[in-house]
């Protein structure tokens, strides 16, 4: 999946389980910061939700890379979180790293079964 963060906003989510999960979020709650296009993906760090969802005026953007024709004013499709930085790691951890950890296995991220979904919820004990 390609996204990204733009000034504050996190845009480009363009996977339906994806855009579901940002949903959900909530003012306050903490997030791991992904990078997935890259040579090594893996958790560069955390960012906080500041705001809940709204929507991703890139989506309506026909000069914008994530256009999404399919998606109009009257009836969105996508949705983006406004985010803050908390936290950057020393050392990233890769999604070999991730993959080797027995307590992360049930993560999304690390599945095939869900593409690597990027944008997933995490609780205590994964």
């Amino acid at each position: 999946m390609i996204c990204y963060i733009n000034a504050d906003h996190w845009l480009g989510v363009r996977n339906y389980v994806a855009r579901n999960n940002m949903r959900a979020m909530r003012k306050g709650d903490l997030a791991f910061f992904y990078h997935s296009n890259c040579e090594a993906p893996g958790i560069v760090g955390v960012m906080r939700i500041a705001e809940e969802h709204s929507l991703d005026h890139s989506a309506l953007d026909p000069n914008h890379p994530y256009f999404d024709p399919k998606s109009i004013p009257a009836k969105p499709k996508w949705d983006c979180v406004k985010v803050e930085f908390v936290k950057k790691f020393d050392n990233i951890v890769t999604l070999r790293e991730l993959k080797a950890t027995p307590e992360l296995a049930n993560m999304k991220v690390v599945s095939k079964a869900y593409g690597r979904l990027s944008v997933q919820s995490v609780t205590a004990g994964m």
